[in-house]
């Protein structure tokens, strides 16, 4: 029996003009899933988790704006060449242009196999416009995760990673030490941590996504979509309580919290 091919999501990342390798199957039910949580808690992890769960595709903002960037000016939307313009200046790129690039990949949106996004929405204007979306095109949402974990932890997580400044490898100094103190495994390039893992830049980044985030939280819970699972044990133990959690969730309607 031949391999499956492996869907390469060449559809979200490089944009409307693009095909994916291979696709989902439609299903029945496709888990259409959003995913919140503070920087630190491991969301991209439990992405990838979840996707090889539950067969939906991980769609991350963060990667759509880092695909832009490296692409040549022909090869940019207007969206993209729009955002990567604000990234340029060091500004926030706006809630229209995030939402013009989420909406040029809609064929990744409507796809049958379903979806898991990690950093969309961030606001509730950006929220509002997916629900929207998806009203218009009869789709809806399974559920939203929101990841949680107690201030302390989160910092203790962040500032304890250390980047390769070479191959930008990323370790932690007591979760995944490298071998040699400050030297990567893989390229022997010097380990350093980031201005932004510091506990001073650590907290600001927490206190701006608590203002942004809370009315997302409101949102959700008084659409009935919410669930919150604290991300505490391994990757394996978050992603079963979170499995745990949907599945109560879609079987009841009810929303709950899982440690």
């Amino acid at each position: 029996m031949s391999e499956q091919k492996k869907n390469d999501r060449a559809g979200w990342f490089e944009g409307p003009q693009a095909d994916c390798s291979a696709l989902p199957g439609d299903t029945q039910s496709p888990w259409r899933l959003v995913l919140l949580g503070a920087p630190g808690v491991g969301k991209g992890t439990q992405a990838d988790l979840l996707h090889k769960n539950l067969g939906a595709c991980h769609l991350s903002t963060g990667d759509v704006f880092r695909a832009a960037g490296s692409r040549d000016a022909c090869e940019q939307t207007p969206a993209m060449k729009a955002a990567i313009e604000y990234m340029r200046r060091g500004e926030l790129v706006p809630d229209t242009t995030v939402w013009e690039m989420v909406r040029e990949r809609s064929g990744c949106i409507r796809c049958g196999g379903g979806f898991i996004l990690d950093g969309f929405p961030r606001t509730l204007a950006q929220a509002e416009a997916l629900k929207g979306y998806m009203e218009s095109e009869s789709l809806s949402l399974s559920a939203v995760v929101n990841y949680e974990l107690p201030l302390a932890e989160i910092v203790a997580r962040l500032s304890g990673r250390r980047t390769c400044e070479k191959c930008k490898s990323v370790f932690h100094v007591t979760g995944k030490p490298p071998r040699h103190e400050g030297v990567c495994d893989h390229c022997g390039g010097r380990l350093f941590q980031r201005e932004d893992d510091r506990p001073e830049s650590i907290t600001v980044r927490l206190e701006a996504y608590e203002r942004s985030t809370a009315p997302l939280i409101r949102f959700y819970t008084d659409l009935g979509l919410l669930v919150s699972v604290v991300a505490a044990g391994s990757p394996d133990e978050i992603c079963d309580s979170t499995l745990s959690s949907l599945h109560a969730l879609t079987s009841s309607g009810d929303h709950r919290t899982l440690v």
